[in-house]
């Protein structure tokens, strides 16, 4: 069989992938995106489509591991580990406690911030391009407290977000919070107000109108499964279900699938998977204003399509386990209770797969094998949101160009 061959492969049709493929399009590459589903087939369809540029504190903060016994010892709370993963993941967990110590969060806190900045720019440079402004709801967040204790609790964070130039309101009683968003149960006394917070019209929806567009300019989305990586002196071959490629270079983006992929070639990474669930009401279930967030509950009511998405938490349960839907339930009943108004009846329930880092952030790199094979993979929560930053930054990578940010701390070598 004759291999097909390329300037780049993408591998990986989710919101990475797609936004990567389309920047090296743009430039001038002939690119094919290889994806075993189809486009957004996967986490990229189902999330709660919000770009979360004030969310700059990676999940594995100081003193998180005194917290971490009580969260999972709730099989249906925020935080929840299937027994039956416990032993797979307990290097991750190692990793995850090491990323907690001050030297090495701060110094997540400033890549994550860095990060976010470029990509917050570089998302209205996408946007742009590809004439998507009739996509972008551009409403703002509410992250709600109960109470003063929890509240006063939760502003240290919000001076650390401030200090990486994240705007913010504080609002604190219930008749404040109802002027943005009405119906919200009067338990919650504090709010923040992040106002250019911003989110998709449809997670699905946006993926698939910049996949479009990446054809128009004639690129080529294909389904098929790709088995192993084959490094070549001068290119790099994929071994696949249906055909042979070859490609000069390849950006591997298969979310929580990358970690295999890149094992075949050499590079050990440790990668693992948070799993989410949500609910998706139809169109009419709340009248909705803006994005809100239940911090200490771990879940966010936002906009999705027409209807209301109701969703969060994190499972630690790998890739092949069952889903476990009552997680789904559960926070769509806190929800009716936080929001009375709210009509739960006739949801669609969806679990996708956070692809994660133990120290919350991405990896965009060369392999350490070779400088034909790029990663873009690990997002963990932010997927979406660094998605346009990351197409930038592999875009520069594949040129051989020098980098907006320094990309250190996204080394696939900083586990060595």
């Amino acid at each position: 069989m004759n291999s097909q061959h390329y300037d780049v492969i993408v591998i990986g049709a989710g919101i990475i992938g797609i936004s990567a493929a389309l920047k090296l399009q743009q430039q001038g590459k002939q690119v094919l995106v290889l994806d075993s589903r189809g486009v957004a087939a996967e986490t990229s369809s189902g999330n709660a489509g919000a770009f979360a540029f004030a969310d700059v504190i990676p999940l594995a903060t100081p003193g998180i591991m005194r917290k971490a016994p009580k969260w999972l010892i709730d099989p249906l709370g925020p935080l929840s580990l299937r027994p039956a993963y416990a032993l797979k993941i307990l290097p991750w967990m190692l990793r995850f406690w090491r990323a907690s110590w001050k030297d090495k969060y701060q110094a997540a806190l400033a890549a994550q911030a860095s990060l976010m900045n470029f990509s917050k720019a570089a998302l209205e440079r996408q946007i742009e391009a590809v004439n998507g402004e009739a996509m972008i709801r551009r409403e703002g967040q509410l992250q709600l407290y109960e109470g003063q204790d929890e509240f006063n609790a939760s502003l240290a964070g919000w001076q650390t977000r401030q200090e990486h130039g994240v705007v913010y309101e504080l609002l604190l009683c219930p008749q404040a919070i109802a002027k943005i968003q009405p119906g919200i149960h009067p338990r919650f006394t504090h709010a923040v107000f992040t106002p250019e917070w911003k989110n998709v019209v449809d997670p699905k929806i946006w993926t698939d109108h910049l996949a479009n567009e990446f054809e128009k300019l004639g690129g080529k989305i294909a389904i098929s499964m790709v088995h192993a990586i084959d490094l070549k002196e001068d290119l790099v071959g994929l071994k696949c279900d249906s055909a042979d490629y070859e490609a000069s270079q390849i950006v591997l983006a298969a979310g929580a699938w990358s970690k295999a992929l890149a094992l075949s070639i050499g590079d050990s990474l440790p990668l693992d998977t948070e799993r989410g669930y949500n609910t998706t009401l139809p169109a009419g279930a709340f009248d909705l204003k803006t994005h809100i967030t239940f911090s200490n509950h771990g879940f966010v009511v936002t906009k999705a399509g027409g209807g209301v998405r109701v969703g969060g938490a994190v499972e630690l349960g790998g890739l092949s386990l069952a889903p476990n839907f009552k997680r789904s339930e559960i926070l769509l009943d806190k929800a009716a209770q936080f929001l009375p108004d709210l009509n739960i009846e006739n949801g669609k329930q969806w679990m996708g797969f956070r692809p994660s880092m133990p120290d919350s952030l991405p990896v965009i790199s060369y392999s350490s094998q070779s400088k034909r094979v790029i990663y873009a993979f690990g997002h963990g929560h932010l997927g979406l949101t660094q998605s346009a930053g990351t197409a930038e930054l592999v875009a520069e990578l594949i040129h051989h160009q020098p980098s907006s940010i320094p990309l250190e701390a996204y080394s696939a070598l900083r586990f060595k």
